[in-house]
């Protein structure tokens, strides 16, 4: 087994075959990048080549642990089982792999108590933690791992992904995904399975229209949808930076070529006639500042507000 069903990442994948060829895969190992670059592919893949196995399925010598539904972080009981599981003899063969989904949730408590076991594992024992952030882990952890970062897809690999998983696609089509996942394949895999986020493609180059209409007071049109998909904040960010970068390219170049989103000419090229370069570089650097913001917790509904009064007064 080769990642076969991973696109992309090819240097991470390569040290991780040359460390289990020289027998030097290290007991802990840290899966970190944005959700839906990977990481669970990486894990999975990985406990069946450390079983010695070949088919993807469940197995019994692997343990999963993920924040339940509704808590905000894994706790010193859930770790406890953790570490009671990884000190069973394996059932199978003799090697057992522990998996740690959400790992940047882990409580402070919780790692410390699962640091022993991470430094010392009982022999064939493996720990896979996942995680979105570094930040989250403790340092005594991170230390004690091979430490794996996951990246976005460049425009080939994820053309290529694109291509493999929903073949037929038009190029349209493949165009407006690959803009609106912004190298990520989970978010294109979401894209393609959800009308939400077709919508928010269609409501975010309404909110650029609407912005040019100095009469239209967006902030009591628009917060309210905003909020209510507050949970695909980045998807909303990304699809107004997207839908940015190709009015400045075509205002620069002139060329509806190098315009991912094509099937939104008409409307871009009007945007890109009623802003100037300044009042776009200037809702870009809005953006930048509003993801800052929710990255830290913001209340949602003040930080959407906040964002279309910007935009309204550059």
């Amino acid at each position: 087994m080769s990642f076969y069903r991973i696109i992309g990442h090819d240097m991470i994948k390569s040290q991780i075959e040359n460390s289990i060829k020289l027998n030097r895969l290290s007991h802990a190992s840290i899966f970190v990048g944005e959700d839906g670059l990977g990481k669970s592919l990486f894990a999975e893949e990985l406990a069946i080549k450390i079983l010695g196995k070949n088919e993807i399925k469940r197995y019994v010598d692997i343990i999963e642990l993920k924040l339940f539904k509704n808590k905000k972080s894994i706790g010193i009981e859930e770790i406890k089982y953790i570490i009671e599981e990884i000190n069973k003899k394996p059932y199978e063969g003799d090697k057992k792999v522990i998996i740690l989904y959400n790992s940047d949730k882990i409580t402070e408590t919780a790692q410390n108590a699962v640091l022993k076991t991470i430094e010392e594992p009982p022999k064939g024992s493996f720990i896979i933690l996942l995680c979105e952030k570094l930040d989250g882990i403790l340092d005594t952890v991170k230390s004690r791992c091979q430490i794996y970062k996951l990246n976005r897809l460049n425009s080939k690999d994820m053309k290529k992904f694109l291509n493999n998983k929903f073949p037929g696609l038009y190029e349209q089509e493949l165009n407006s995904i690959m803009a609106f996942s912004d190298g990520i394949p989970g978010r294109a895999e979401k894209f393609i399975s959800s009308s939400v986020l077709k919508e928010i493609r269609n409501i975010t180059i309404k909110i650029f229209r609407k912005l040019y209409d100095e009469d239209i007071n967006i902030t009591l049109e628009f917060p309210n949808y905003l909020f209510k998909e507050k949970d695909n904040w980045e998807e909303i960010l990304t699809c107004m930076l997207s839908y940015i970068r190709d009015v400045l390219i075509y205002k620069e170049t002139g060329n509806s070529d190098l315009i991912i989103n094509r099937d939104k000419f008409q409307e871009l090229k009007a945007i890109g006639e009623m802003f100037s370069f300044n009042k776009l570089n200037a809702i870009i650097d809005i953006i930048g500042s509003i993801r800052e913001k929710i990255d830290k917790n913001v209340n949602p509904t003040l930080v959407f507000d906040s964002m279309l009064m910007k935009m309204q007064e550059v």
